[in-house]
């Protein structure tokens, strides 16, 4: 049972700003070893916000986030990066004028366990096919998936995902969810932010719902299907 698992994220009382915007209003979760759980909402919500607020990487943030127990809010960002955080931000922010397999060799191993090239390339074959391409050259699904293969070689437990699957062709969406699946059974924790709710549904063992940078809902794999359930999702998703 999840509940039994120990908690490798604890998130309370979250606020952050940039500039003089406040953008999370308390947010208020906790993740255990080895769950995907997702953050829905619509855009501005504060899912983005939050992964950023977590790493350190907003303005002005106070509140609580232990990473496998200890305190992050005073760490700065690379330290929180060190205790086992892998971030793969939306804009994905792979290094355009290296190939391929340079970017996959550039990042610094954070603990013992991270992926092989072997492992990456049999998990994405697409990408041993573009070992020697440049950054430049890769299709916008190629990108996305160095972009998750790179946090895998530092040996990140915990895994950060900002809508991996915007704007890209349902096969390239499909082998995301498999490596998703495939990361999952291997004991990778895993916060997923999405719009996508189609792709976050079979995915993720609670639903977590965002407005206003708070969290309104938290709904398990199981009740997703209910009718109060899935009228919740349309009540704050608007699908």
């Amino acid at each position: 049972m999840a509940e039994s698992r120990p908690e490798v994220l604890r998130v309370r009382g979250l606020t952050a700003h940039y500039g003089d915007a406040q953008v999370l209003h308390g947010m208020d979760f906790e993740v255990r070893e080895g769950e995907v759980v997702s953050l829905l909402g619509r855009n501005g919500a504060g899912r983005t916000s939050t992964l950023r607020a977590i790493l350190g990487l907003t303005g002005r943030r106070a509140g609580s986030v232990q990473v496998y127990g200890r305190e992050t809010i005073g760490l700065p960002s690379h330290a929180v990066a060190r205790l086992g955080l892998g971030y793969c931000p939306e804009e994905r922010g792979i290094f355009a004028n290296l190939s391929c397999e340079e970017n996959l060799l550039l990042l610094p191993l954070l603990r013992p366990g991270g992926a092989s090239l072997a492992q990456i390339y049999a998990m994405f074959p697409n990408l041993r096919e573009r070992g020697a391409s440049p950054g430049t050259r890769l299709s916008g699904g190629e990108q996305q998936m160095l972009a998750l293969a790179r946090i895998l070689r530092t040996g990140a437990r915990l895994l950060l995902l900002d809508e991996i699957s915007e704007g890209l062709a349902p096969v390239i969406v499909q082998a995301l969810a498999r490596a998703i699946g495939e990361l999952r059974a291997q004991g990778h924790t895993i916060v997923l932010v999405e719009q996508n709710l189609p792709f976050a549904l079979p995915l993720a063992d609670r639903h977590l719902l965002v407005e206003h940078g708070r969290v309104v809902a938290d709904i398990a794999a199981a009740d997703a299907h209910r009718p109060d359930a899935r009228a919740r999702f349309r009540e704050v998703l608007g699908v």
